[in-house]
């Protein structure tokens, strides 16, 4: 028997309606009852908190990390699936998968409708979760979702209702589920995993969004907020203003940890364009995010913020956590070009 830890934090697979609309109200034994059990599965239910995933906090995040780490420090346990709420789940599944360092899987799942609603996707979900997490190792932190199996790394969500909600729009998913059967394509890759933050004071991080007629007052504001690190949305492949370059330039110098990420929903950020493009950003400071969007780099700058290390390390830190190039390195390069 393969033995599977369900940890059970709320969203719509545990929704039920209130009177005036749904809310998570039910407990992982209730959620678990909605599904079928995969052959040779046992399961352990842990109820850690039950939340609208809306309303996910850091704390509520760290504490998910560290019962994660206490529960694979039974040996006998084999698995974890946790259970989610779609709207926040790709933030907290990256950032367990950031510092996940067991080979045993950690697998989420959630639901596009409420429990105990007709031709509801919950049990489905639930069953293909339970199986990934009883049949793989080695391969960090993985979303099972509408049959298909994805990378924490670069999944978000991208349909409000439609069953199929989770992609990689920059690399596809990593394998499906079907049949009671595990097909796997390749392995994600992922950076060294950080060690778990103990004790840190959780920093403020922003993300702000880059528009046509934008100016700097609400990237200043987070600042003058007390943010110790900032998201910059940009457009296209990183471009903002030359307004906004002075103001990265300047909040970069205060101490602050500045990435860009895009509103662009696929493709990596590229060093092309002055006049306050990504050329402009990344002399100011700032680092690109890859093909991360903002949720997850939001993720991977509050990671960094929390790590042990020091102030001048978190840039280069942060860039090895999105997979980009450090300073060192992308001059390297230019010099070699």
């Amino acid at each position: 028997m393969a033995r599977i830890t369900l940890i059970s934090t709320g969203g719509t697979i545990a929704s039920r309606w209130q009177g005036t609309g749904y809310a998570a109200d039910a407990g992982g034994d209730t959620v678990l009852a909605s599904a079928a059990l995969p052959e040779g599965v046992e399961v352990d239910v842990v109820d850690l908190f039950n939340v609208n995933s809306s309303r996910m906090t850091t704390e509520l995040q760290l504490t998910l990390l560290r019962t994660v780490r206490e529960v694979l420090a039974d040996p006998s346990v084999d698995g974890i699936v946790v259970t989610h709420g779609t709207d926040t789940l790709e933030e907290s599944a990256f950032l367990l998968d950031l510092h996940h360092d067991d080979p045993r899987p950690v697998v989420f799942t959630g639901a596009q409708k409420p429990l105990g609603q007709a031709e509801g996707d919950g049990p489905g979900n639930m069953y293909d979760a339970l199986q990934l997490a009883a049949n793989v190792r080695d391969l960090g932190v993985l979303i099972a979702f509408d049959g298909k199996v994805h990378a924490a790394r670069g999944t978000v969500k991208t349909q409000t209702l439609a069953a199929d909600a989770f992609a990689d729009p920059s690399a596809g998913p990593l394998g499906r589920l079907g049949f009671g059967r595990v097909d796997l394509r390749h392995k994600p890759s992922r950076p060294a995993p950080l060690p778990q933050p103990e004790g840190a004071e959780i920093p403020r991080v922003d993300i702000v969004m880059h528009h046509s007629d934008a100016d700097a007052t609400l990237f200043d504001a987070a600042v003058a907020a007390g943010a110790r690190g900032i998201v910059l949305v940009a457009t296209g492949a990183g471009n903002a203003t030359p307004e906004l370059v002075d103001a990265v330039s300047s909040a970069v110098r205060r101490g602050v940890l500045v990435a860009v990420s895009t509103r662009v929903s696929a493709g990596p950020l590229a060093e092309i364009y002055t006049g306050g493009g990504a050329v402009d950003l990344v002399a100011a400071g700032a680092v690109l995010s890859g093909t991360l969007r903002a949720g997850q780099t939001r993720i991977a700058v509050l990671a960094a913020l929390l790590a042990d290390v020091t102030p001048a390390a978190r840039p280069d830190l942060l860039r090895r956590l999105i997979d980009a190039p450090s300073t060192d390195a992308a001059a390297q390069q230019q010099a070699a070009a």
